[in-house]
């Protein structure tokens, strides 16, 4: 199995300052799986068991692994951001009470950039043959802000990824070698707007069949 280094999720708990985070969740998977996947950041579920993944949303990733023979094990999964991103809310309980508690929400671009150093290291070590995105936030994070995972999603994009060359940077680099990247709809996508669950049942068939087609060599390193 695959894990950073301490001193790297260190670093990457050190750059997130004072941003409304908690927790820390590692990558998991095997050190050279033929697939990653790569997501947003983990949620409430997530933290208390520091597994990528395990929610509701998780429940559908793994229907999805396995229509195409995957099982958790196989692959390695990991998210742009690996701390909880929350915001305060209200919620009204049965009895009509109120009670503030912490949701989840999409991570800033500023703490994106501040966990690019984990993200990088795992795509130079774990050299995977195929990765694949889930929703906007992984899509965008390796390829930019100009993809969209509606208009690019079951398709087969072989192109450099985004990187920092410096920790210190505050704009991305890209890689020297191409990586072969096909986007989809995050999981938890379907409970949202049910209609996307074809698409993302037609996408997952795609790239199961990628990956039995896909026999390139391993890519360079950053």
């Amino acid at each position: 199995m695959y894990r950073i280094s301490e001193e790297l999720a260190e670093l990457g708990r050190e750059r997130m300052g004072d941003a409304p985070v908690e927790g820390f969740v590692y990558g998991q998977g095997p050190e050279t799986p033929e697939l990653m996947l790569v997501g947003e950041a983990p949620g409430e579920f997530e933290l208390v068991d520091g597994i990528p993944f395990i929610g509701r949303a998780g429940k559908e990733l793994m229907k999805s692994l396995a229509s195409i023979g995957l099982r958790r094990e196989d692959v390695y999964i990991t998210s742009a951001v690996r701390s909880r991103p929350y915001r305060w809310g209200t919620k009204k309980e049965r009895d009509g009470t109120l009670t503030e508690r912490k949701y989840n929400r999409a991570p800033t671009a500023k703490e994106i950039l501040a966990h690019a150093p984990l993200l990088d290291a795992e795509m130079r070590d774990v050299r995977p043959k195929l990765i694949v995105t889930l929703g906007n936030i992984g899509l965008q994070r390796l390829l930019g802000k100009s993809y969209k995972v509606s208009d690019v999603h079951g398709q087969l994009i072989e192109a450099p990824v985004q990187y920092l060359a410096d920790p210190d940077d505050t704009l991305y680099s890209l890689t020297r070698d191409v990586r072969t990247i096909i986007p989809t709809f995050h999981p938890a996508s379907v409970f949202y707007n049910p209609s996307l669950r074809e698409k993302v049942e037609q996408d997952w068939l795609l790239i199961g069949r990628t990956l039995q087609e896909h026999t390139g060599d391993d890519p360079d390193i950053l």
